[in-house]
């Protein structure tokens, strides 16, 4: 997927795409009563008949603006720990890094990268294992972590924070912001807070046009119709919930596009109203 934002240019970099969990499994109010009436909108492209899960994208976005390049969000990675999900766990595939590539931006050419959070899918290629210890990926870039988000994370500790996030801050690439910090007039953060403590969108803007990057305040579509359904990795549902209706509310009155993190391909579109509810209306591929 590729679009314009103005004078920006946007460009989805996917590692994986699938069937990832079934909705009870990822959603405690999924349950199979809940989702019936919702089967035939989702399916096939949202909902997989076949095993009945979540459709999920695995993505970053390369953002090119008129002064930098930059990444948001940087997928799961290679050789990491994650042994609760023996699919990403150590894994090998440098998809991702090759479709980087493809886009034509090799890993120096990179100058900022921004994580929405710390979560495993998101940090995974800041870094990269070589000669047995972990490096940055982007060794010109600054990563730039919301303070809030990072302070959490590096309380919690473990495998992912020691392995994606402080070589990064070792290395003396990392800044430390706050959630409504700004990069320039074409790219600053909005304080979406809920999924994790310090999660932020990251919004773009360019010549009167402009884009929100969501991150994981929303999933899945399901969850247009359900604002309420909180993911069960959610931080704090309740503020969860408040967070990502809020944001749908806003984003429907604005009619902004929005670039979701795992929406099914094409993943950007608008908010659109639904009842007391919203959907997401697809941009054309």
């Amino acid at each position: 997927m590729k679009l314009s934002i103005g004078d920006i240019e946007v460009e989805s970099i996917v590692e994986l795409e699938g069937p990832f969990r079934a909705p009870f499994e990822f959603i405690e109010a999924a349950t199979d009563e809940a989702m019936a009436p919702h089967r035939e909108l989702l399916e096939p492209w949202a909902l997989d008949p076949a095993t009945g899960k979540l459709i999920f994208r695995f993505q970053s976005y390369l953002v090119r603006t008129p002064k930098h390049t930059v990444l948001i969000d940087t997928c799961i990675g290679c050789n990491k720990s994650i042994a609760r999900l023996p699919d990403w766990h150590q894994r090998q595939d440098e998809t991702w890094l090759n479709n980087l590539r493809a886009a034509g931006v090799e890993p120096e050419g990179v100058d900022y990268v921004f994580c929405t959070h710390m979560h495993v899918d998101h940090v995974g290629w800041n870094t990269q294992l070589a000669d047995g210890r972990w490096t940055t990926t982007f060794p010109n870039a600054r990563y730039v972590f919301a303070r809030t988000e990072y302070e959490a994370m590096e309380k919690l500790g473990g495998e992912v924070f020691e392995e994606s996030v402080l070589p990064v801050m070792e290395s003396g690439q990392a800044v430390l912001v706050e959630m409504d910090h700004a990069l320039d007039d074409n790219l600053w953060l909005e304080p979406t807070p809920g999924h994790t403590p310090g999660h932020v969108a990251v919004k773009l803007a360019s010549n009167g046009a402009s884009a929100s990057m969501c991150g994981d305040l929303i999933h899945a579509p399901v969850q247009c119709l359900h604002p309420d359904w909180s993911p069960r990795v959610d931080f704090d549902p309740d503020a969860a919930h408040q967070t990502r209706r809020r944001y749908m509310e806003n984003q429907t009155e604005s009619a902004e596009l929005v670039l979701t993190a795992h929406f099914p391909t094409p993943s950007a579109g608008r908010f659109v109203p639904r009842g007391d509810a919203f959907w997401f209306e697809f941009m054309d591929n």
